[in-house]
């Protein structure tokens, strides 16, 4: 029965467990991401942050405290000189676990677990979301601002400019003729000339058939 069970065993006696969590920790620290089982991370996300909680006091007790969980000196360098800076202002939450796929040989759930502030790729990406965020945030109920008002004046001002403008050309138009009714204006008179040069030729034919025919009465 399992009763008043609050943790996994994943299988082994007490101090084979303990001391796999110790090794699994120490490797965590010193190479910022391992990768494991899903339980085994789990169980090993309750070891160590505590740990990591710990090294935000850089005391000889502190550092003495950690050394006995971890049995490692490097790993205990590293944690109080590179990690601790990091963390400082993270109020827990130091691990990050993803699943990545089911192991061959028995199908367990396999994953990578990682300290979150040391995962760069991640990091970027969010700084640039928040830039994006911040850049093109609306609300609804944000107060007015005056550039809509400046651009709406600027606009109808610009509007004003260009109706006087035109009323302008329509006058300067109006009042000097172009080109095209001066010549509709002389094209009467043309016509009038063509009409009295066209008369004259008529009469001084006529005339000279009068004179022949008095001469022929003469000779009679």
């Amino acid at each position: 029965m399992r009763h008043g069970k609050k943790f996994n065993h994943l299988g082994r006696k007490k101090g084979h467990r303990e001391a796999m969590l110790s090794n699994m920790a120490a490797s965590l620290l010193t190479h910022k991401r391992i990768f494991t089982t899903t339980a085994k991370a789990k169980a090993l996300r309750v070891y160590v942050e505590p740990l990591i909680t710990k090294s935000k006091d850089n005391t000889t007790h502190s550092r003495r405290v950690v050394f006995g969980y971890l049995q490692s000196k490097d790993a205990v360098n590293e944690l109080f000189t590179t990690i601790a800076p990091k963390v400082a202002d993270r109020p827990g939450g130091y691990t990050r676990i993803l699943k990545t796929h089911n192991r061959l040989g028995d199908n367990a759930d396999m994953c990578m677990m990682e300290l979150v502030d040391f995962n760069e790729a991640m990091l970027e990406a969010k700084s640039t979301k928040v830039k994006a965020k911040s850049g093109s945030k609306r609300t609804r109920r944000g107060k007015k601002t005056d550039k809509p008002v400046e651009a709406a004046v600027a606009t109808e001002t610009a509007s004003a400019e260009d109706a006087t403008s035109v009323v302008e050309e329509a006058v300067v138009v109006e009042e000097t003729p172009t080109s095209k009714d001066k010549s509709t204006e002389k094209a009467p008179k043309n016509e009038a000339k063509a009409e009295v040069a066209d008369k004259k030729p008529a009469a001084k034919k006529k005339a000279p058939a009068k004179k022949a025919a008095s001469k022929k009465e003469d000779k009679k």
